[in-house]
């Protein structure tokens, strides 16, 4: 996932407003208690952190895919 698809699939799922505080404020236990925007700050994965956004909003799986990137295979 590139940067620029991340804030795509922000803004789909949350809009443009509510998706810019969540990323800014939000801190997520899962990247060791650090918002989205300081997770990208410091450079770790950008999937890695739309992932942990969606755990922490309870977006549905059906929806982490983001916009602009594949659905994923059916494990089976």
């Amino acid at each position: 996932m590139r940067l620029s698809q991340f804030w795509i699939a922000v803004t789909d799922e949350f809009g443009p407003a509510l998706g810019r505080a969540l990323v800014h404020d939000l801190v997520l236990g899962d990247l060791g208690d650090l918002t989205a925007e300081q997770a990208l700050a410091k450079g770790l994965d950008i999937r890695g952190t739309w992932l942990a956004l969606c755990r922490a909003t309870d977006v549905p799986e059906a929806r982490r895919h983001g916009v602009g990137q594949r659905e994923p295979k059916a494990r089976g």
